[in-house]
């Protein structure tokens, strides 16, 4: 019998595409990704960032003035709010200094486009426990404006902001020690501080991770799985460094929608890349009331689960019994022991019918009508954080696709069309959300499901409902 493995359990990748984004995202200390006019921005220490209009093929080309290093970006209301830091020249300021600007759009192409004049809101004297710099923002559930600030050189500290002018209101309060490149993010009546700790800047030599820490207030104490007070060396690990892709930091979180979130943040050294920091994403998954980091979407032969019922998505075929003989109970049991082959699709293909063959949902047999590859494909647009996927049975081309009548079937061969490419979100919970790039005949976004227990069709996808999620067993 294959093994199987939930998808999830994987770390390794065979190809470079699925560990970072594609294109040209070279980026460090990338702010959380934004998106405006159905493009999406980062903007990355220095000036300027990336720009990317399916949020998975990067380009330079976002424009941000006034320099400096690890900014955030956050949109209020019809306003883009970004923030950065600076380190002063003695003379003339003191220490490091946290600087806001307005601006309409985030397209410098646009007419609209202009940020304010940067105005100062948070930082440090060059005196005390603390580096002002790398703003990380947050709105609260309550619509009050947040600011955490500070690096491994002393505290990180929180500062409420005014969300109309972004100046600072009342007095920054310590939160944690010894790490940088704050976030915070609320979830479920907890508000969560994401933080990178180890060596910066260090390239392929960094120690670079994230960790994170929870409270019920904004202002702390932020504390680990274990109690662990973050501003006394606690924290627990969501994402380190992986396999040729070296110092995992600035966390900044995207919610797609309901039940769908990611995170974006950079690999300080990628191997593959001539070690250039590179900008990444992964699911954010929520498990026991903590953040849990997605792994990265292999290519390869899979089970599509449907978590209703347990039971695999397969070709609508006749099922052919393996011709092995009469065994188990008492029977032939002084036979000897052998070990015996899978089922080959050559033994049964012949059997398939000609042209569309429609789906069902049936018991796991790990046969040939049940074996689906699923290939990322990125000569295409993708979508945020990922790249669509081809899905055919394993050792043909027969492609499952959308059609007109908001139903799903198998075409004989792949062609690339829209209904035939296909999006996969890992949910929250672990579970995936399947959709078609497109189905013809209407603009409505469908995913697919179970609508019983045998039986997948496409409908509207319900974060809540196990009928729109499916596990992905790999073979």
């Amino acid at each position: 019998m294959r093994k199987r493995l939930l998808a999830t359990a994987f770390a390794a990748l065979m190809t470079v595409a699925a560990w970072a984004q594609i294109g040209s995202p070279y980026i460090h200390d990338p702010s959380t990704v934004v998106e405006c006019d159905g493009k999406y921005y980062t903007f990355g220490t220095g000036s300027g960032g990336l720009i990317s209009e399916d949020g998975w093929n990067w380009h330079g080309g976002a424009v941000r003035p006034g320099g400096g290093v690890a900014p955030d970006a956050l949109k209020i209301g019809d306003r883009y709010l970004v923030v950065y830091s600076t380190g002063d020249v003695q003379g003339v300021r003191y220490g490091s200094h946290v600087y806001a600007m307005w601006n309409k759009t985030l397209d410098p192409e646009s007419p609209d486009f202009k940020f304010t004049d940067p105005i100062d809101i948070a930082g440090s004297n060059g005196y005390e426990d603390c580096d002002g710099i790398d703003p990380g923002l947050m709105m609260g559930p309550d619509g009050r404006l947040w600011l955490v600030y500070g690096t491994y050189f002393g505290y990180l500290r929180v500062v409420e902001l005014d969300p109309a002018t972004a100046r600072a209101i009342g007095e920054p309060v310590n939160v944690a020690l010894s790490c940088e490149a704050g976030e915070m993010i609320y979830n479920d009546g907890w508000y969560y501080l994401l933080a990178t700790h180890g060596t910066c800047c260090s390239g392929v030599n960094s120690t670079y991770e994230i960790i994170v820490g929870r409270s019920k207030s904004p202002t702390g104490p932020y504390c680990d799985n274990l109690g662990r007070d973050m501003i006394h060396g606690g924290g627990r690990l969501l994402l380190a460094s992986e396999p040729r892709r070296i110092g995992a930091g600035h966390f900044g979180r995207f919610v797609v929608g309901k039940g769908i979130e990611k995170f974006s943040f950079h690999f300080e050294g990628d191997l593959d890349r001539s070690g250039r920091s590179v900008l990444a994403m992964r699911a954010l998954l929520w498990k026991d009331g903590w953040p849990v980091a997605g792994k990265p979407f292999e290519s390869g032969e899979y089970s599509i689960v449907s978590e209703r019922r347990g039971f695999t998505l397969e070709l609508a075929v006749n099922n052919v019994p393996m011709n092995t003989g009469a065994r188990g109970m008492s029977r032939n049991a002084d036979g000897p022991v052998v070990a015996l082959d899978d089922q080959k699709l050559e033994d049964v293909i012949g059997t398939w019918p000609q042209g569309d063959i429609n789906l069902r949902i049936g018991p796991e047999l790990f046969r040939p009508h049940q074996a689906w590859v699923i290939t990322e494909l990125n000569d295409v647009p993708g979508f945020i954080g990922g790249a669509y996927c081809k899905i055919t049975i394993a050792g043909t081309g027969r492609a499952l696709a959308a059609t007109a009548s908001r139903e799903v079937t198998t075409v004989p061969e792949f062609t690339g069309a829209p209904e035939q490419l296909w999006r996969i979100d890992q949910l929250t919970d672990g579970t995936f959300r399947i959709m078609p790039k497109a189905v013809p005949g209407t603009d409505e976004e469908l995913a697919l499901v179970a609508v019983a227990d045998s039986t997948p069709s496409l409908g509207v996808f319900d974060p809540e409902s196990d009928n729109s999620k499916w596990n992905l067993y790999k073979h």
